[in-house]
């Protein structure tokens, strides 16, 4: 009984060693493409800087629409004096006072809240190109993610085929059947086979790190899932599509509310120049401590005094100003030509990604052809090996080809989802797709 306990005890430690020392990959829980975006627009860093630019621009309009609420500040001027109390800080020496202060008829202050008001829309419109940026960035990231694991998985079913066909190649060369040159030959196809491994392996992991940070899972836990990945549509050679695009494009309409709101600043900074009224109200409690009775006709003196009115301002003449508003109309024309720059660059990317869609499907049916027909000469070779007519040296020739073009033709394959998840976007159909909505 004693022996059964001790070897279950050492079964169950050697289990325990083999799954802590398992690979990551082989741990981790598949996450599917959808939960990955998901979780990207939550946690990502990108999401959290457009939400604190869209909240400032809020607060700006907010803090400008408020200066008709009057200004409410309660204080003390408490002090000593000799003689005539002289005023400290503006006001009048006092025990408590309160002061009020709110703009009452001010001509640029309606345009700056304007503006503050397009500059929030354009604020939101940022958010959302942010937020597609940050869709983008996680499809892609996982479609190639997804790429590297297959292809790290076919290397590594490969890899002991590629040892025993070295070995035996050796073998050959010992017995002086090959030559010194095809050991080499074969040692080399071997070395590649590494590189591959070793170069897929260190893509993944960069990947994995990468999706981790956007979506806050830890890298060692990421583990695509190909079936998850939606079908990309067909896309549609539509003549109009780059002028749609244009239109509906947030970083575009960003930049047209941009453009607006220095269009407005500017019409602020000329109104700055007309006549203003500003409601002002103040409440004093005075003290004899600061003499006040002794400057005023007997009995006259009170400590309670008030006052309530308009203070009217009439801009005589002020360069500075001038030149703020000569200044505010260059940023104006600056933004307006910023934004038709953003048109035309959306328009002509789209067109771009249309024709390269196009000439990429094309590409990777050529791949798809090399493909098919490397793997089948795989096949014929062994048949060949069969009948007696082909050696091992053919064989591994097939078989490098036939990886070669494997390789080849999930790189093309990868650029042209590439170019169709950004054609996708600049549509403005990238979120529906990726989150499986109609």
């Amino acid at each position: 009984m004693k022996i059964e306990s001790w070897c279950d005890t050492r079964i169950h430690g050697f289990l325990l060693a083999a799954l802590l020392f398992l690979p990551a990959s082989l741990l981790a829980e598949p996450i599917t493409l959808r939960h990955a975006v998901e979780l990207a627009v939550k946690h990502a860093n990108g999401t959290a800087i457009a939400a604190d630019d869209e909240q400032h621009a809020s607060a700006v309009y907010r803090e400008l629409h408020n200066s008709y609420i009057p200004q409410v500040t309660i204080g003390a001027g408490l002090g000593w004096s000799y003689g005539f109390p002289l005023s400290l800080e503006g006001a009048a020496p006092s025990l408590f006072n309160i002061n009020a202060q709110s703009a009452l008829l001010h001509p640029e202050l309606r345009p700056f809240i304007h503006a503050a008001e397009t500059e929030s829309v354009a604020a939101s419109f940022r958010s959302k190109d942010q937020r597609n940026q940050i869709i983008q960035e996680t499809v892609l990231s996982y479609a190639e993610l997804e790429k590297w694991e297959q292809r790290l998985a076919r290397l590594r079913e490969a890899e002991p085929e590629a040892q025993k066909m070295q070995a035996a190649i050796a073998d050959r060369v010992k017995e002086g059947i090959d030559s010194e040159l095809d050991g080499t030959r074969a040692r080399l196809s071997e070395a590649r086979l590494r590189l591959r491994i070793a170069e897929a392996q260190g893509a993944a992991d960069v990947l994995r790190e990468r999706l981790s940070k956007l979506t806050g899972l830890p890298a060692a836990g990421i583990q695509t899932e190909t079936e998850s990945i939606p079908a990309l549509p067909a896309v549609a050679q539509d003549e109009d599509a780059p002028v749609k695009a244009a239109d509906s494009s947030p970083a575009v309409q960003s930049a047209v509310e941009h453009a607006r709101a220095q269009f407005l600043v500017a019409q602020g900074q000329h109104r700055s120049l007309l006549p203003t009224v500003d409601f002002a109200a103040q409440y004093a409690l005075l003290s004899t401590i600061n003499n006040y009775q002794n400057y005023f006709v007997h009995g006259s003196f009170q400590s309670n005094n008030a006052t309530v009115g308009v203070a009217i301002r009439f801009p005589f003449f002020n360069a500075a100003q001038r030149s703020r508003a000569e200044e505010a109309d260059a940023e104006a024309r600056k933004a307006k030509s910023q934004a038709n720059a953003a048109r035309n660059q959306v328009s002509e990317e789209t067109l771009r990604l249309q024709r390269s869609v196009t000439q990429l499907r094309a590409a990777h049916d050529v791949a798809e052809l090399e493909y098919e027909i490397a793997r089948q000469s795989v096949e014929a070779v062994q048949t060949r090996m069969n009948s007696g007519t082909a050696n091992l040296h053919d064989l591994d020739n097939a078989l490098t080809q036939a990886s070669e073009r494997f390789i080849a033709l999930q790189d093309v394959t990868f650029e042209l989802e590439r170019s169709q998840v950004s054609l996708l976007r600049a549509t403005g159909d990238l979120e529906n797709w990726a989150l499986g909505r109609k």
